[in-house]
């Protein structure tokens, strides 16, 4: 499924992700052991879903044609973004390579209508006015 970091450099370790299930041909993953998050980096798939216990959304990835991640949706309070503190989807973009610079934005109304299959439901994507 996913590594953490070395699956691109082109060293391959044991995975740290099980596959929990599928949406829309997206894997579903889950952190083994101490893991939360999502990979950053992709053995082969193009993206990766994240849910919470309950079976809300969470997150989703997208990797480059090299493995590396280069944007993420994500479903929880961003205070920047939305000031109400209640979760909203945004968007993460990512510099490959470089974890650290990961502006933040809502999502526009393509973006949502494009990826609204795989968040199964009406999550908020629109910040309180």
């Amino acid at each position: 499924m996913g590594g953490r970091g070395t699956f691109a450099a082109g060293k391959r370790v044991s995975y740290t992700y099980e596959k929990v299930g599928e949406i829309e041909g997206i894997k579903v993953l889950k952190g083994t052991g101490n893991l939360h998050d999502l990979p950053v980096e992709a053995h082969s798939s193009f993206a990766y879903i994240k849910l919470k216990p309950n079976g809300e959304f969470s997150m989703m990835r997208f990797y480059d044609k090299n493995h590396y991640l280069v944007k993420e949706i994500a479903y929880h309070p961003e205070k920047y973004l939305d000031k109400s503190r209640k979760p909203i989807l945004h968007v993460h973009e990512y510099e490959a390579g470089n974890l650290n610079n990961r502006p933040n934005r809502l999502l526009t109304k393509q973006e949502y209508e494009t990826y609204k299959k795989y968040f199964g439901g009406n999550l908020r994507w629109k910040a309180d006015e």
